[in-house]
């Protein structure tokens, strides 16, 4: 969802930069002005972009600390059941050891 929005965002920027270095182009003005207006129209887009970049990074790195936490609980939820059940399958097994152990011992009377 993330990637979506700041794609879309990313266009938008491109595109109100390029309109806005079209509209300079054609704007009648002095050479040194339109040049001067060119660099600071592309400074601002630059900053722009620095800061929807680092915003995406920030909201990147949450998510993936969000989904790390979540992974990690999940996975020792997994692992608590799994000990429960090798624990009962151990009884059951201990429990038929000991009835072979009795089977075993009225045999050998």
């Amino acid at each position: 969802m993330a990637s979506d929005s700041g794609s879309v965002l990313l266009a938008l920027l491109v595109g109100a930069a390029i309109g806005a270095g079209a509209g300079i182009l054609y704007a009648p003005d002095e050479g040194g002005k339109t040049r001067k207006r060119i660099k600071e129209k592309a400074r601002e887009a630059s900053d722009d972009l620095l800061g929807e970049v680092a915003r995406a990074r920030d909201e990147i790195s949450t998510s993936a600390q969000k989904q790390k936490l979540e992974f990690d609980k999940k996975l020792e939820d997994t692992i608590s059941k799994m000990s429960y059940q090798a624990d009962d399958i151990i009884a059951g097994l201990e429990a038929k050891l000991e009835e072979l152990r009795k089977k075993n011992a009225q045999l050998q009377k």
